[in-house]
């Protein structure tokens, strides 16, 4: 599966409910491929290709890491202690991540 697709699936797993009222922008850095970001704004998900001016929060990983998240092989607070995730910006919206999506 390639990045493209996993933020596809991402995207298609989306919890219009938990998002009500958020206005966020998600980024995700991957280092072997592309960065994508997720745009949630109330209820809304959108998935755009590059880097956003503002994020909110940016997941920096490798495609590895990325696919084990979404799949739910990985854990993410794991990967994050093993240094396999870095966060910049508003860590602790990373956490969200979570409810906004179905993981796995």
């Amino acid at each position: 599966m390639s990045v493209a697709q996993v933020f596809e699936t991402l995207s298609q797993n989306f919890n219009a409910d938990a998002a009500s009222g958020l206005d966020l922008v998600f980024q995700f850095a991957i280092e072997d491929d592309s960065t994508y970001h997720l745009v949630i704004n109330d209820g809304t998900c959108q998935l755009v290709e590059g880097e956003n001016d503002d994020p909110s929060v940016t997941l920096i990983m490798n495609t590895d890491t990325l696919k084990g998240i979404v799949s739910g092989e990985t854990d993410g607070m794991q990967a994050f202690m093993a240094g396999q995730l870095r966060a910049e910006g508003d860590m602790m919206l990373a956490t969200k991540l979570g409810e906004l999506f179905t993981m796995g």
